[in-house]
């Protein structure tokens, strides 16, 4: 899994966050590769027309009826919208509502992703069977600094902590990506994938940096 957390950078606002969902929806498909995007709330109809999963940035523990300004999960599947980020580090929410929204979502079909910045918290949500744990140490995150490179030990700490779950979740890494090499080495580490945002939405080449990412996760993914 590779996923492209569009955030609110203004160089995807107006017509840019679909132009980005092309270009992803294109190189997902030229490599058989599975490519996620998580654009802001109020585009997640319009990249929902894309042949790509679209999860959501943040889905809040309301339920369907007179719940006006929430973000419903069972809304947005109705959207044609594939699941959510959760708790990530931008939008930290309560242990209780992280399991909440797992069930549902779970229930639903959905995708979970599930942004933790310990090993401690990927070993508490793991135990939950989250789709993916998402590793992202808050201080590295929009640095440049890869987690992969900068607290190698933090991915495979994770990695362990996921397995000793011993269910179907999978661990992603986040923070701080911006080239192949750091891809590579956290996939060399044991991810199963990536969660990126600006190391894409800030490059002034999305097709060249998203097709390096693309290559870097197939060579070196566990086969």
């Amino acid at each position: 899994m590779f996923i492209i957390n569009f955030k609110n950078y203004s160089e995807i606002s107006g017509s840019r966050a679909a132009k980005l969902a092309k270009i992803a929806e294109k190189i997902s498909k030229k490599y058989k590769i599975k490519i996620a995007i998580a654009p802001p709330q109020h585009n997640l109809s319009e990249i929902a027309r894309y042949d790509i999963p679209v999860l959501a940035q943040h889905l809040d523990i309301a339920v369907v009826g007179s719940t006006t300004g929430f973000v419903v999960p069972e809304i947005i599947k109705k959207s044609g919208i594939h699941g959510s980020l959760i708790n990530h580090s931008e939008h930290r929410i309560s242990e209780k509502d992280i399991v909440n929204l797992i069930t549902r979502l779970k229930k639903l079909g959905m995708i979970s992703v599930v942004c933790v910045k310990s090993v401690n918290e990927a070993t508490k949500y793991a135990k939950h069977n989250p789709n993916y744990i998402a590793i992202e140490p808050p201080e590295l995150i929009g640095t440049g600094k890869a987690v992969s490179k900068e607290k190698p030990e933090v991915i495979t700490r994770s990695v362990l902590a996921v397995k000793k779950a011993r269910n179907s979740t999978k661990l992603l890494c986040g923070a701080g990506i911006v080239s192949g090499d750091d891809v590579a080495r956290a996939m060399q580490l044991g991810a199963n994938g990536i969660l990126v945002a600006s190391g894409i939405i800030k490059s002034k080449n999305w097709p060249h940096i998203i097709e390096e990412f693309a290559k870097a996760i197939l060579k070196n993914q566990k086969r």
